[in-house]
């Protein structure tokens, strides 16, 4: 059976007898009540609303310890929340296709409810349910997104490559206002005692994970201490030293506060943090009209770079991942990442670009372990900024910009702070002066490590790769 789009005509599904006929609102990438376009058509239907999430192994399984920590505490955050209106959250554990027949079946339910999903594996999945329910309508309402995938295209209806065209047209398409779901006016369904799966223990306790507060009223909370600040936003972003970011990509990840509520509130000249907005709808569009880019070159001649294997490969990635490469700004930027799930985006870029370009390691490997650590791991943003910094994706910088990381430090941790902060080893080193320790009198100090390779070569020899292949491109 096909996905209904909220508003379309359904055939009427048989009644179960047993229970009060209810409406199965399936929470997803939208752990929250407030502004949740799917609640609201869930709760218009005029059936009682009993909240579920599914615990799929599919999803939970390549989770790092802080994506999978900063979910289960979104889902007791959201329980807490509903418990304040009479009902809990129910869990169930299993494939979806599974679950929500099974759950339609114990109570009658005449419809499930979603916000849809554009995911490769989300979209596949949700085609999986609508077949496997059988009569019953799964109704998708609303997206993660301002604008959902799929809506804004070129004049000839094709989707766009470039962001700065897509930006205009996403500006001129526009988004809804926030919805008014207000849980209070909701007639919930308390089915949680002797029907739901306990939530798996919080994976952060043994890991020693620093991580934000979860659920919809922190996210609330951060976006209130955020907003404040919006006008240094284009000021202070890149600097890692300071709090210049929202910090709410974790929220935005599992739907904990809407994009759409965030642009109810950005003003007229806040352009630079509604750009960070529309760049994220970006991703989710080029992912859904080119799956397969989540895993491959987009432009796979670039696949034909020289990148190093074996041995060699290891001992780099293992430099990187622990941040021992020599080079404080990326080794400061990989233990924030193992310490807090999170990384500031400048400093992203910059550990991205050393790893692809000066130690010639495929952005694969860097993606792969991006999303494993990150606690706001989001495939398609993820995936395609590693490919934009590798070149080989859509709107892609051109190969030739390679980010210096000493260059880098100097501009955006002048004073090495930020530095300072995350490599103990180099806290005698004074201002800027930390971010090149091999200058130093008798060299790095305390045990830290000289640099794995000398950026100058190999920035040459990157742009030399690159002119090779386009030579060969002609």
């Amino acid at each position: 059976m096909p996905i209904v789009p909220h508003g379309a005509q359904a055939p009427p599904p048989p009644r179960h007898t047993g229970v009060m006929v209810t409406t199965v609102l399936w929470f997803r990438r939208d752990l929250r009540l407030r502004d949740h376009p799917a609640l609201l058509a869930a709760a218009g239907a005029g059936d009682r609303v009993l909240p579920l999430f599914v615990l799929d192994e599919a999803l939970l399984r390549p989770a790092g310890a802080a994506r999978a920590a900063f979910l289960l505490r979104s889902l007791r955050a959201l329980d807490t929340d509903l418990r304040s209106y009479g009902t809990r959250l129910a869990v169930r554990r299993g494939r979806p296709e599974e679950v929500l027949p099974a759950v339609v079946a114990e109570t009658g339910a005449t419809a499930v409810h979603v916000s849809e999903d554009f995911g490769p594996y989300g979209a596949a999945r949700d085609r999986r349910v609508a077949d496997a329910l059988a009569g019953t309508p799964l109704v998708a309402t609303g997206s993660p997104y301002a604008v959902a995938p799929g809506r804004v295209h070129t004049g000839t209806g094709r989707p766009y490559q470039v962001f700065t065209p897509f930006y205009r047209a996403w500006l001129r398409h526009g988004w809804r206002a926030p919805a008014d779901s207000d849980p209070a006016r909701v007639d919930w369904v308390d089915w949680a005692d002797a029907d739901t799966d306990p939530l798996p223990d919080d994976p952060s306790a043994s890991a020693d994970l620093r991580l934000p507060e979860a659920g919809e009223h922190a996210a609330m909370a951060a976006w209130s201490e955020f907003r404040d600040h919006l006008g240094r936003y284009p000021e202070e972003r890149d600097r890692p030293a300071i709090e210049g970011t929202s910090r709410l990509s974790p929220y935005l990840k599992v739907g904990a506060v809407h994009p759409r509520t965030l642009l109810a509130d950005v003003g007229p000249d806040d352009d630079g943090f509604r750009r960070e907005l529309a760049w994220r709808d970006f991703f989710a569009a080029v992912l859904h009209h080119w799956p397969t880019s989540a895993r491959r070159y987009f432009r796979p001649e670039f696949a034909r770079l020289p990148y190093v294997s074996g041995r060699l490969l290891e001992e780099r990635l293992d430099a990187w991942r622990n941040g021992r490469t020599g080079y404080p700004l990326v080794d400061a930027g990989m233990r924030q990442l193992a310490a807090e799930g999170w990384m500031h985006g400048r400093v992203r870029m910059v550990v991205a670009s050393f790893l692809v370009k000066d130690l010639k390691v495929d952005w694969r490997h860097g993606a792969r372990y991006f999303m494993r650590m990150l606690v706001d791991g989001d495939l398609p943003s993820n995936q395609h900024n590693w490919q934009w910094v590798a070149g080989s994706g859509m709107d892609a910088a051109p190969y030739v910009r390679v980010f210096n990381p000493v260059a880098q430090g100097r501009r955006y941790d002048p004073e090495g702070a930020y530095v300072r902060r995350w490599v103990p080893e180099l806290r005698a080193l004074e201002g800027a002066e930390v971010h090149e320790p091999w200058k130093a009198p008798g060299g790095p100090p305390g045990g830290y490590p000289s640099p794995i390779v000398d950026h100058a070569v190999e920035r040459a020899a990157a742009l030399a790769d690159y002119e090779e292949l386009r030579r060969h491109r002609r």
